[in-house]
């Protein structure tokens, strides 16, 4: 895997091939983990998802792939961005929309209050980032990267105890903050 990461600047199509189908299982796994965390019914699936973050990776032209964490990583990251530009989008979107009368029918159909909502997430990590860069980045990879505590010790360069320390700190932080949203 290192060899391909290694050579995915290149510029031989059948390396960045040869990635993709090492990699596409993991893409999958993390595009499912991020809209398990949406609301039924998103649009996007975790085909789409996976396949979108792969040709947004596929145009960075200065990162060096240090490993197979480093490069998911990255694409968890590219997932996020996707997800929150998407979630805009459709809040945009019903800003626009027309008006529905609000009857006993649509009342029926209306089905709760749906789940935290992936801006206020991202906003929240926005505002602790500004308080603990380090630990808002353990979130990010933890979190939305689907990586496991020893994976995201090693891409931070830190101990598994700090990295521990900085999830748990994170974890308050940002359950105190979304609940007051």
């Amino acid at each position: 895997m290192t060899q391909w990461l290694a050579h995915v600047d290149s510029g031989d199509p059948q390396v960045a091939h040869r990635l993709f189908e090492l990699l596409y299982g993991e893409l999958r796994r993390a595009a499912r983990a991020q809209l398990r965390r949406e609301e039924a019914g998103h649009t996007l699936t975790p085909t789409a998802l996976a396949h979108e973050a792969w040709f947004r990776l596929a145009e960075q032209s200065r990162t060096r792939w240090k490993n197979r964490s480093h490069f998911l990583a990255v694409a968890s990251t590219m997932m996020r961005r996707i997800l929150v530009n998407h979630a805009l989008a459709r809040r945009a979107e019903k800003r626009d929309a027309e008006l529905v009368p609000l009857t006993l029918g649509t009342l029926e159909r209306w089905t709760g209050t749906p789940g935290r909502d992936l801006v206020d997430v991202h906003e929240a990590l926005l505002a602790f980032e500004a308080v603990d860069a380090r630990a808002a980045k353990v979130v990010e990879l933890r979190f939305f990267g689907g990586l496991e505590n020893e994976e995201a010790a090693e891409l931070l360069g830190i101990s598994l105890a700090t990295l521990k320390r900085d999830w748990a700190v994170a974890r308050a932080w940002l359950h105190r903050e979304l609940r007051v949203r």
